[in-house]
């Protein structure tokens, strides 16, 4: 096959396109460079079936194939606080453009949504009929009503132009290849012990998350693109193994081995409280089930950023 995958140099979109071309399909990542990396992607650039173009998805492209990703968004606070117009239009009039390049090619389409649909929420755990408590004009609003915008046209062309097209919502994903600079939790908790400085815990740390490993991920997004019957259709993508924040940074300074203090500072405008995926339907539906545990995970990540922060301090 080939396959197109947008936002292809950033962290989620490398390790896909990784599992893509391992598969033996020729791939081509787009990728603006906004918040994607290319060295995410430069030990493909041996393979003849690998292609990275730097452009941005909101202009149009000339691609033929079978099956488009569309990953290219900001995906952190950090990332989209910083380019908030410019994720209010990937999400908007890129996931626009790369709908009609799905239509003009009769290729599967699948929008990479986020949790971020459910807001702060009333639910728990959070099911896809959940329709979420977002704050339409906060300052996290340009992320959560880009990509609540982006499934809304997705469903559209489902309806009006029979595009084969889905809408994964991903959870809280980490693993190698995150930037360190991103300011997701992970990264930040990682880097802050590796450096001996103390651990930022913002609010009282009694906040959950349920952290996914990409690889896990990966084999998800996959399967609801690939699974039959699966048009039209939204799946939640995410590891409910539900942990406070608080809990979560222990386990850093524990499987890091460094003995830094944590440190309180104020819980950011809109941050949701609560946060746990209900994947009975992509366990059903798509025979997807995590398999990497937490402290396997961050293991793995944290021998990552060992290398990566040798190689380049953050400043």
């Amino acid at each position: 096959m080939r396959i197109l995958v947008a936002g292809g140099a950033g962290f989620v979109g490398s390790h896909l396109c990784d599992f893509f071309i391992a598969q033996g399909h020729a791939v081509t990542a787009l990728d603006s460079g906004i918040t994607g990396r290319a060295q995410n992607v430069a030990h493909l650039a041996h393979s003849d079936r690998f292609s990275l173009l730097e452009h941005d998805v909101t202009e149009p492209i000339a691609w033929q194939g079978d099956a488009v990703f569309h990953l290219a968004s900001p995906a952190s606070p950090e990332g989209y606080l910083r380019h908030p117009i410019q994720t209010l239009r990937v999400n908007s009039v890129g996931t626009e453009v790369l709908l009609t390049l799905a239509r003009e090619n009769g290729a599967k389409f699948l929008f990479a949504s986020t949790s971020e649909v459910y807001g702060d929420p009333l639910v728990h755990p959070q099911s896809e009929t959940y329709w979420g408590n977002v704050n339409p004009v906060g300052p996290r609003a340009c992320y959560d009503e880009g990509k609540r915008f982006g499934e809304a046209l997705t469903m559209e062309y489902v309806r009006q132009h029979a595009v084969d097209a889905r809408i994964i919502r991903i959870f809280n994903t980490y693993g190698p290849r995150n930037d360190p600079r991103d300011g997701r939790v992970v990264p930040n908790f990682i880097v802050q012990a590796l450096a001996g400085s103390p651990i930022t815990l913002y609010g009282d740390g009694s906040q959950t998350r349920s952290f996914c490993f990409v690889g896990d991920l990966v084999r998800g997004i996959a399967a609801a693109m690939f699974t039959a019957d699966t048009q039209g259709e939204v799946f939640n993508l995410g590891n409910p193994d539900e942990r406070s924040i608080r809990e979560f940074a222990e386990l850093i300074v524990r499987l890091t081995g460094t003995n830094v203090p944590i440190v309180h500072k104020p819980l950011p405008a809109d941050d949701p409280r609560r946060r746990r995926p209900d994947i009975s339907k992509a366990q059903a539906r798509l025979n997807w089930t995590p398999q990497t545990s937490l402290e396997e995970g961050v293991a793995e990540t944290i021998a990552y950023f060992r290398q990566e922060l040798e190689r380049q301090p953050v400043q």
